[in-house]
């Protein structure tokens, strides 16, 4: 079980969001309540039904690779090793012969390599097999991201990538932590990534109805709960974490932001786009956590909602609330931070994991933003436009993907 010997720490944490390219960044603007939805500056949307997104701003490769490979690699690749280098940094872990082989690299994406998939497709379409460029299998390849970090960083541990589309994020976690937990490594680089801002994938989920088209004022265009939502909004970005064996991190005297003690994961198995109406499958997946975490849901302080502001997720998510929480349902504050930066897809989970963690640091809780008028099937607290200071010592991140995913993730203040 996730709470037996071995315990897993989180000691560096590492994000590019809408809102920072860095963790810190990411986290001041989260408490200040700021917006990361603008109008797309990536590419020409004038024909899109939505032309805003959460963008990752003022992201240059050529200030992190050299110029070869910041031309042959994907963004989304990108994106996921300058994160995992800043964790890195942060847990003041030093890689050499004695350990790089008992580090592991667990990092997941919803779509991966969508920019070149698409790009690659158009040259293809346009000038012909030959044209296309010798290094598009491995931009396009999912499990790119945690391949780069490992090259980056010369670790020889276990790697591989995790897919379970929004909930990657989560999922990578938490089998990075069961890993850790019988034995296979003793550290690993975790989290998600995604970076699939491109004018298919806008149509794709334009045509799903699934995205707000709000676009004359992107900036409040994520509403979660609220009754005047529309769709969600999609995003990009890293989030990345170090996870340690406790007594690893605590014979190296690493600082520790909390521990991971509960993690479930289930599928609703009723439909590829649509969630299971009476939330079962994330009721299964919160209660597989807490079990693991040997607590009640009234020990919860904190829960960070996938909470995307379509019209089916919100009243689902909360419905699905009150069925594992009870009458504590109304008494445990709940935000979605997805109303500030959108919906990273594959690195929504880790992300988000990431603001639960610095909750705890700061005792503080971010809000939902834009919830001015709140629909009557989401009744709970939602943390309501403005960070509340409250102690936080247990949080719980909720994530679910199409396909019927769904993943939850314990942390707790260490102790």
């Amino acid at each position: 079980m996730l709470n037996s010997s071995p315990r897993v720490v989180v000691t560096g944490i590492g994000c590019l969001t809408p809102v920072g390219n860095d963790s810190k960044t990411t986290w001041t603007n989260i408490k200040a309540g700021r917006s990361g939805i603008a109008p797309i500056t990536l590419f020409d949307a004038s024909d899109l039904e939505t032309r805003f997104a959460g963008e990752v701003k003022g992201f240059d490769p050529r200030k992190h690779f050299d110029p070869k490979d910041a031309r042959r690699t994907e963004r989304f690749m990108q994106l996921a090793t300058v994160a995992a280098r800043e964790a890195t940094a942060d847990a003041g872990l030093v890689i050499n012969e004695q350990n790089t082989e008992r580090i592991a690299v667990i990092v997941g994406s919803g779509i991966g390599g969508a920019l070149s998939l698409a790009d690659h497709t158009r040259v293809f379409d346009t000038k012909g097999p030959r044209r296309v460029s010798p290094v598009f299998i491995p931009m396009a390849l999912v499990d790119s991201a945690a391949g780069m970090i490992a090259i980056d960083q010369q670790l020889n541990g276990p790697n591989f990538a995790v897919v379970s589309a929004c909930a990657t994020g989560v999922n990578a976690i938490g089998e990075a932590v069961e890993m850790i937990k019988r034995g296979d490594a003793d550290v690993a680089v975790s989290g998600g990534v995604e970076a699939a801002l491109s004018p298919l994938t806008f149509a794709g989920f334009n045509v799903m109805g699934a995205l707000s088209t709000r676009n004359d004022d992107p900036a409040t265009a994520c509403r979660p709960f609220d009754s005047t939502r529309d769709g969600f909004v999609m995003g990009e970005g890293a989030g990345i974490v170090i996870l340690e064996r406790e007594d690893y991190a605590r014979a190296r005297g690493a600082k520790i932001y909390g521990e991971v003690i509960g993690y479930g994961t289930s599928a609703d198995a009723v439909h590829f786009a649509r969630p299971d109406g009476d939330g079962m499958g994330l009721v299964r997946s919160m209660q597989w956590a807490l079990r693991k975490a040997h607590l009640e849901p009234k020990d919860v302080d904190y829960v960070n909602a996938h909470g995307t502001g379509t019209r089916l997720n919100d009243p689902t998510e909360t419905a699905a609330i009150k069925q594992v929480f009870g009458e504590a349902a109304y008494n445990v504050p709940i935000s979605s931070t997805k109303s500030m930066i959108g919906h990273l897809l594959g690195g929504a989970g880790a992300v988000e994991a990431i603001f639960c963690l610095m909750a705890i640091q700061d005792n503080v809780l971010p809000p939902t933003m834009h919830l001015n008028s709140p629909d009557p099937a989401c009744d709970l607290d939602y943390v309501p436009n403005c960070a509340r200071p409250t102690r936080v010592d247990i949080a719980l991140s909720n994530s679910m993907g199409l396909g019927g995913h769904n993943a939850s993730l314990i942390v707790s203040r260490y102790a």
